[in-house]
Formats: structure tokens, C-alpha cells, sequence
């Protein structure tokens, strides 16, 4: 074998006639798209293409006139959707930014919204559709590799993209529907929403981050998304983010909640990837807002889950007394702890009520005495009980 065929051969060169005629049939001048092909970025105009396939035509003074809004009002949208202002004499707009504020207009004609409302739902999309954006998977194309992504895009991207575009129309849809059952439900009950909230951390995560390369710490991250996502939507509630190392769940079923608290508990302790969870759990009213959850119930369950031992389902008095007489669950109380900023607060420890003799229950029993097998057991116990210490609330043990 000859020493040539030993070094890797370079890619063929490819003619990208695909891309240039959906390129031209776009409305692209050729000199342009010579151009794109020596800078070696043919296949990020395809995309853009495919994905605003309309060229620019309007102001954003003229867009917002035709759709019927101030500039003023347009210039919110604009902003609460993410995007940068444009300078006031750029034709930046397109018959698709057009179609988006007539929407909008057409609704709040209709009097289902109005400017204020209609600004706040624009910025939950605009914030939802960045993450789902970034999350995209995307190769990483050299300039060499451009002309041969450009013609693979033009050939198959088209497809690809109306597929995507369906299944988060699908998505929203769902949602929409849970949405509206949920806010029926409350405006029957009167009120704002009461609900239990729930929060799960991780333990040792910052000790980790710093022990772990960035590969391993990604695999991690995914794998407590992946844990809290699914055990999270099979109990029945509803994930509303993940805060780096903890995820924050809602559910209007007390008991739904405190079983999700529970399972996530067994399912971090049975998992060879990662540290155990504690989780602190409330109960009561709160205020609800682009898709987010404030008040005192909130901030009591986020404070209970930093005083939390590892491993442990912490709770508050409410969730105590709606779990009185509820098969399989057992609370036992603890003295008052004083919580920042809430003062003095019972609470109990949560546990599940089962015979000795349950094979399920044996099985927890002696994985959570197995724990720290996973991740963490790559740390030293003097670094585990450091991280321990410095999470403590200033001079307040760990509840037992």
C-alpha cells in the first residue's frame, strides 16, 4: 500500500447547482451568491432561505403601520421577542414579521388580549424559541465543507425544517389544551391557583463542576434533566425550569406532588451516574406569570430544600396536614427551623409508609444505604463534607 493512500483523502469537491437554483429562484443575485461561495458560507444563505424565505420590504415604521400598531408598540414586540432594534430607515422586514404583528392586532381587535398582555406572551415565545433554537443539533462546518452543507440543505432542509415546524405546533397544542383545563379549573375554585411546589437539587453539584472535565460534567447535567423530567411528567406534574443544579415542579394534587418528591428521591439514590436529591416541598396560593410561579409558597419550598439532608423530602405545615390520614405516606416533625427573610417555620420529614416486608421497599431501603456510589463517589469524604458545611443555612444545622 502505497504511503498516499495511508493520509486521509480530502472530500470531493462538490457543485452545489442545488443550492444555486433554489438560491436564484429565492430572488438571490448571482454576484452575491459567488460571493457567499468564496467566503465559504454558501450553506448559512441556503438556511436563511429556507428559513426566512421572504426578502426584506418594510421599516419597522411601515411595518408597524400596515399591521396597525405604534412604532412604539411595534418596537416592544420586536424587543420582548429578543430580537435587537433595527436602525429606523433599515428595510429589515418581511412580509413574515408583517403576518406576526396582524396577528396580534387581529387578536387584540378581537378583545381576546390586549398591548400589555399581548407584549408579556410575546416575551415567554421569544425566550422559549431561543432555547428550543439553541438546542438544535448543528454540525460544525468548515468553509471548505460549505458548498457540499449548501447543497445537502437545499436538497433535504426544506423537509426537515416543516417537520420541526409541525411537531412544535403539535407541542403547543397539547400544552394549550392542559392549560385551559387548568385555568377552568381555577376560576371555578375562585382565586389564584393554589398549588404544591416542589424543589429538587442535587447535591454536590458545585463540587463536581470542579472535578469533573466539561465532557463528563455535560453528561451529568443531561442525565438529572433527563431523571427529573421524566419522573416529574409520570407522577403528573409539570416541570416549570431547571435552575442549573435544581429543578422546580408544580402540581395541584398535594399528594401527586409529594409522591413526585419521593420518587425522585428513590430514582437519584438507584442511579450509578449521580449524587443523591433533596427536595423541599410547599403548598398554597401563587401568583402565576409568563409561565412562572412567585409568592410565599414559592420561596418557603425553595428555602426548605437548602435545609434539606441529602437524600431527604423536606415539606411544610400544608402539605402535613393535607397528607393527614393519606395512605402509604408517614410525616414525621421536626422542631421549628428559622428560614431568611420567613422566620420561624415547622416542618416534617417525609416518608413513605410501607410494611418492612415490601420487596419495593426493602429495595430503596438498601440503595439509599448504598449511596454515593455514583459521581460523587469521586470526590473524597472531606471534600463531601465541606460541601455539606458551606450549604448550610449560617448557624442552623440539618434537620434530622
Amino acid at each position: 500500500m502505497t504511503e498516499s493512500r495511508l493520509q486521509p483523502q480530502p472530500a470531493e469537491a462538490v457543485e452545489p447547482h442545488e443550492a444555486r437554483a433554489l438560491l436564484r429562484a429565492r430572488g438571490v443575485e448571482p454576484d452575491e451568491i459567488d460571493r457567499a461561495e468564496r467566503e465559504g458560507r454558501m450553506h448559512l444563505l441556503v438556511l436563511d432561505m429556507l428559513l426566512l424565505p421572504n426578502q426584506p420590504r418594510y421599516t419597522q415604521a411601515e411595518v408597524a403601520e400596515q399591521a396597525g400598531l405604534t412604532l412604539e408598540d411595534a418596537q416592544r414586540f420586536w424587543r420582548a421577542l429578543g430580537f435587537p432594534d433595527v436602525d429606523p430607515d433599515e428595510v429589515a422586514f418581511t412580509d413574515h414579521d408583517l403576518n406576526a404583528l396582524t396577528t396580534v392586532t387581529g387578536l387584540i381587535h378581537l378583545g381576546l388580549t390586549d398591548v400589555d398582555v399581548a407584549v408579556q406572551v410575546a416575551r415567554v415565545i421569544g425566550q422559549s424559541m431561543a432555547r428550543v433554537a439553541d438546542t438544535n443539533p448543528r454540525p460544525d462546518i468548515t468553509p471548505e465543507d460549505s458548498a457540499r452543507f449548501a447543497e445537502l440543505y437545499a436538497l433535504t432542509a426544506g423537509a426537515t425544517l416543516d417537520g420541526q415546524a409541525r411537531l412544535l405546533e403539535y407541542v403547543w397544542r397539547r400544552h394549550l389544551q392542559a392549560s385551559l383545563r387548568r385555568h377552568a379549573l381555577h376560576a371555578e375554585e375562585g382565586g389564584g391557583p393554589a398549588l404544591a411546589v416542589g424543589f429538587a437539587d442535587l447535591v454536590g453539584f458545585t463540587a463536581l463542576s470542579q472535578q469533573l472535565s466539561e465532557g463528563a460534567l455535560a453528561e451529568v447535567v443531561s442525565r438529572f434533566e433527563e431523571l427529573a423530567y421524566d419522573t416529574i411528567a409520570a407522577g403528573g406534574g409539570r416541570v416549570v425550569k431547571m435552575i442549573g443544579d435544581e429543578v422546580m415542579y408544580v402540581t395541584p394534587d398535594v399528594r401527586a406532588a409529594a409522591r413526585i418528591a419521593l420518587d425522585l428521591s428513590d430514582a437519584y439514590a438507584g442511579d450509578d451516574q449521580l449524587s443523591d436529591v433533596r427536595v423541599g416541598l410547599a403548598s398554597g396560593p401563587v401568583l402565576a406569570r409568563e409561565g412562572d410561579f412567585y409568592g410565599p409558597v414559592v420561596n418557603l419550598a425553595s428555602r426548605i430544600v437548602n435545609i434539606a439532608r441529602p437524600g431527604s423530602v423536606l415539606i411544610s405545615q400544608s402539605v402535613v396536614e393535607a397528607l393527614e390520614d393519606v395512605p402509604g405516606f408517614r410525616c414525621r416533625n421536626l422542631r421549628t427551623r428559622y428560614l431568611k427573610d420567613l422566620g420561624r417555620v415547622p416542618l416534617a420529614v417525609l416518608v413513605r409508609d410501607e410494611p418492612d416486608d415490601d420487596p419495593d421497599a426493602s429495595g430503596r431501603r438498601r440503595r439509599r444505604r448504598e449511596g454515593g456510589q455514583g459521581v460523587l463517589g469521586l470526590l473524597s469524604e472531606q471534600v463531601r463534607q465541606a460541601l455539606e458545611e458551606g450549604r448550610r443555612v449560617a448557624g442552623e444545622p440539618r434537620p434530622e
